[in-house]
Order: structure tokens, then sequence, then C-alpha cells
């Protein structure tokens, strides 16, 4: 637990806090920030261009310049540095996908009472929706958020002298593509839902990775896996099962691992104790939401588990990483 001295205000301030997150949400998914990137422009100058109201639209970039991600001199408005780098269409870095997936999610926090009470999600998951646009956001979200951090991690998990990677519900593909990018002898496959695969081949040919990474469809709880891989990667698919759910997934994947083999999970990690970080025990009410069983793992919780299907050498690697992010290794015996 987090020892938190609140006064207050803090805690009117946290209450209303979802005031900026969807002025900001309103910013990207009305995509302000690109042409305001370019060059300056009023609210009314802005709001003919994109067929807006004028007065609803200036209000909304009063307060993104409130906030700091505009410019505002006179009547003119322009993003400003980090908006263009990070809020514009045109960026490498733009982070506007994982934004609108939040955005997506805003209404089943709301119903958290509701889950809360029924102990049944609030929304549907989005990796299986029907929701096109959504299931879009969602991918390339995480491929927004694992850009960020596939380069730290992969410089501090040692793959050298592996050969075929695993990455396991891999969505776009971003760590198979920076593990390789690391280790120019692996080659990699990612396997996920059909319906990922357009956007993940488009993420792999982008980097010219198609020859060493292939992408197979498939539903890693109700397929059987196929293949023989020296190393597995599953980032962040453990959270979204219960136990039973994590075994079979696990098993699984045990059964395609070379003797010696490694396997490695990536999760937002809570301590033992379940109360802290903050970030995994926040995560976690989202899987209650969003999933029927699935739930932050402690590391206790997910050493247990790898325990369970037989691997040994367990150990968390030593890494800092955001948001209570850690990666636990484990060896297939033999």
């Amino acid at each position: 637990m987090q020892n938190v001295e609140w006064t207050p205000p803090d805690l009117l301030e946290m209450s209303g806090s979802y005031w900026n997150s969807c002025a900001l949400h309103a910013g990207v998914k009305l995509d302000l920030f690109t042409p305001l990137s370019d060059t300056p422009a009023s609210a009314e100058e802005l709001a003919r261009r994109l067929c807006l109201d004028e007065r609803g639209l200036g209000m909304l970039l009063d307060a993104l310049a409130a906030l700091g991600l505009l410019n505002k001199d006179r009547q003119s408005y322009q993003a400003t540095p980090f908006a263009s780098q990070f809020l514009s269409t045109d960026s490498s870095g733009y982070l506007g996908h994982i934004i609108l997936h939040h955005h997506h999610l805003v209404d089943s926090w709301a119903r958290l009472d509701e889950a809360v009470r029924s102990g049944q999600p609030a929304r549907r998951r989005v990796s299986h929706g029907s929701d096109e646009k959504e299931r879009e956001s969602f991918l390339l979200g995480m491929y927004n958020l694992a850009t960020l951090l596939a380069p730290l991690v992969v410089k501090r998990v040692d793959l050298s002298g592996h050969r075929h990677l695993l990455d396991l519900g891999g969505g776009p593909g971003t760590y198979a593509i920076h593990f390789c990018l690391q280790n120019p002898e692996l080659q990699a496959t990612v396997l996920d839902l059909s319906t990922t695969r357009s956007i993940a081949e488009k993420t792999i040919s982008q980097f010219n990775l198609l020859e060493r990474i292939n992408f197979i469809a498939g539903d890693f709880q109700d397929d059987s896996l196929a293949g023989c891989y020296d190393v597995a990667w599953l980032s962040h698919v453990l959270h979204g099962e219960g136990e039973a759910g994590c075994t079979i997934m696990l098993q699984k994947t045990v059964e395609v691992l070379e003797p010696g083999g490694r396997l490695l999970v990536q999760e937002f990690i809570l301590d033992d104790t379940r109360d802290s970080p903050l970030f995994p025990a926040l995560f976690s009410l989202n899987m209650l939401l969003g999933t029927p069983r699935g739930k932050a793992y402690s590391e206790g919780e997910i050493k247990a588990l790898l325990e369970a299907v037989g691997l040994a050498h367990i150990e968390r690697l030593p890494m800092d990483l955001p948001n209570g992010i850690g990666v636990i290794c484990a060896r297939k015996p033999g």
C-alpha cells in the first residue's frame, strides 16, 4: 500500500480528472492536432475546414491550450512541439491509437459499480469485437505502447543463441520485430487471431522482416499450437484469463518449447500483497470490466503458474519499466 496524504482538494481534483482525459480524447478523435501542427489557425478557420461548430471548437481549443497541448496567440492556435510529435497523424511517434482505445473504455469504466456488483464484464472483449475501428484502435494502441517499451526490453533480455521465437498473442508483432532487430540470427512466429493478420503483416513489412517473421492465425485457448521453438514470449496475455485459462495457455506453450527452451512472461505485476503498484491494481479493474475471469497477477502468482506447468529456474529479470511492468523468465527442463 502506498502512503498517500490526501486532502479534500486532492480528492476533488482526482474525481474530476476525467474532464482532462475527455478533452484530450475529443481533440484526438476530431484530429485537431494534425492540421495545427502544419500551420496556426483560428477557431473559425479550423471549424470551417473540419465542418465543426465554431463555438464548441473554440471552447475545446482553449481547454487544450490550458492543458499545454496547444499554443494560443490572440485568436490563433498551434500545436506545441510535443503535441506535433505525439498527436499528429503525420508523425511517426503518433500515440493517438492508444488514446482512442482509452476513449473506447470510458463507457465501461463509468459502469464499474455494476461490474463489482455482478462480477460480470461491462463490455465485450475488444480483440473479439465486431467493431472494426475499435479493434484497430486496440491493436494499433498496443503497437503504440510496445513501440515505446520494446527497444528498452529487448536490450535487457538476452536472446543470443536462440533460433526461433514464438510471440504468443503478439498482436501487430512489435516485440517479435524488435527481438529480431536486436538478434540478427533470430526467426519469429507471431500467433494471434485472424483479425490481426493484416495489421501484423503490414507492421512487419514496414521493418522489412517478412522473411524472418511469419504470422499464424489461431486462438491460443481453443486451438493447439504447432511448431517447435526455443524461446516463447507472452506479453500481456495472461491478464486476460483466469488461473485455469492461464494454465491452459502455458501448458500449450510448454508443449512446443524445446527442452531447455525459455518462456518469458511480461505483465503488469502486482506485489504479493496485491495493493501496489497502483497501475496494476487499477488495470485489474480494467480486466474485471472487460473479461470474465481476467485480472492483474502478482509476482508470486505468476511464478506459481509457471512452476505448475513444469518449468524451472524461474526468476524475475532485473529491469526498471513503467506502470509495474516486469518480465519473469523460466526454462523447460531437459
